[in-house]
């Protein structure tokens, strides 16, 4: 039950220098990019490290196939590809800055 006590303890002791390191790792995740990709690489998509969207390309030869569905689709994929790539990294440079005491629904939070 208190378990993460000693975890939770040390974590409001050291809380000053853990805000400067969260406003460190929020600025490097801005500056991050991830990429996500779907249709061996007919759509590929670039999201920064909170998931907002960069860029998004698409092969040409998919454009003039015409095929309306199938590039929403391939879209849809590769952008959740990359927001995913971005959630994982700022899970675990999250669980660094706090020194691995699981915040739990805290991380929905920063997204």
């Amino acid at each position: 039950m208190f378990g993460n006590l000693g975890q939770l303890t040390n974590l409001l002791r050291n809380a000053g220098a853990m805000k400067e390191n969260m406003q460190r790792m929020q600025a490097e995740m801005k500056a991050a990019r991830f990429t996500g990709d779907a249709g061996a690489e007919q759509v590929v998509a670039t999201v920064d490290g909170t998931g907002e969207l960069i860029s998004l390309k698409i092969d040409p030869n998919l454009v003039t196939s015409g095929d309306r569905e199938m590039i929403e689709d391939l879209t849809v994929a590769a952008v959740r590809a990359a927001v995913s790539r971005s959630r994982e990294e700022m899970k675990a440079r999250l669980q660094e800055v706090t020194g691995g005491l699981d915040l739990g629904g805290m991380m929905d939070m920063i997204q």
